[in-house]
């Protein structure tokens, strides 16, 4: 094997550049929607026409679902028009278009905290997702690096952010079984073994984690009879979707929320420790830290 060698890349600001432009940009990611990391997306347009309001540069869908992302591009800097305008076009397109599942993307090279700072007056009402570009240079080649800022979990979860009614393992074990709840108790004791100081809470409609008396959903567990629902808060990726349909686990959908819904019997958890663990650890790197 070849000895790899580090080498520098400088940073170029697209804004200023004589050659490279907005629309080069656009181009690179229409051919390549994946360097958005918005997981397994495909181009459905570009430079698409919205009724007396200008054009949306790049509309992305889902290739495993129903979600469609109205991208925005823009070089510098994150400014009020460029909000603006990123919003309006996701409005048309939903309204036009109710069957699908809309998430405004906007795309620039720097997000500011003013930029931040603007998106929490919509109180979640808005699914947004804002991703930083850097074009790196090395020798005469360069690249895009994309880092997403913010994402959906603006939205947020009645499962995170609403006062759940307070129960106890008992209620939870009558709606239930015992069984069932203690299939939540056996993933507990996975998640321990990265995060010790997690415990289980009960709510009415869930048994959630908390840490140090705060809360944090992460995972979720909904016992039923002869099974236990997993609602797990990762990033969709066709990796993990393939992953978890190779274990032949009963896989019910991917939430607008970002969970992947899992169907679990005490024989998929016993004989698939190590792998449900490692989907808990990604999970918790992701949002439970």
């Amino acid at each position: 094997m070849a000895k790899l060698e580090f080498v520098k890349f400088e940073k170029v600001s697209l804004k200023d550049h004589s050659e490279l432009n907005e629309k080069w940009v656009q181009e690179r990611i229409a051919e390549n929607p994946g360097l958005l990391g918005l997981g397994d997306v495909a181009l459905k347009d570009k430079e698409r026409v919205q009724p007396r309001a200008g054009r949306l540069d790049l509309l992305l869908q889902d290739s495993d679902s129903n979600q469609r992302y109205e991208v925005e591009v823009q070089l510098g800097r994150t400014d009020e028009s460029h909000i603006i305008r990123t919003i309006e076009y996701w409005d048309i397109e939903r309204k036009r278009y109710p069957q699908y599942d809309h998430i405004a993307v906007i795309v620039a090279e720097d997000i500011t905290s003013r930029f931040l700072n603007v998106i929490s007056l919509f109180n979640g009402t808005i699914p947004l997702i804002a991703i930083q570009l850097n074009a790196m240079k090395y020798e005469n080649q360069i690249s895009l690096l994309c880092t997403t800022i913010l994402d959906q979990t603006s939205l947020g979860l009645v499962d995170d952010d609403e006062e759940q009614e307070v129960t106890d393992r008992s209620y939870w074990e009558k709606k239930a079984t015992k069984s069932t709840v203690a299939m939540a108790d056996s993933m507990l004791e996975l998640i321990k073994t990265f995060a010790p100081e997690f415990e289980l809470t009960y709510k009415k409609f869930y048994i959630g984690l908390a840490c140090d008396g705060s809360t944090n959903n992460f995972a979720v567990y909904r016992p039923k009879k002869k099974y236990v629902r997993l609602d797990l808060k990762l990033k969709k990726s066709e990796e993990i979707s393939n992953k978890i349909k190779e274990k032949d686990f009963d896989l019910i959908d991917y939430t607008k929320g970002g969970r992947y819904r899992i169907r679990l019997s005490k024989d998929d958890i016993t004989q698939n420790e190590e792998f449900i663990k490692e989907l808990l650890q990604m999970s918790y790197n992701e949002n439970g830290r």
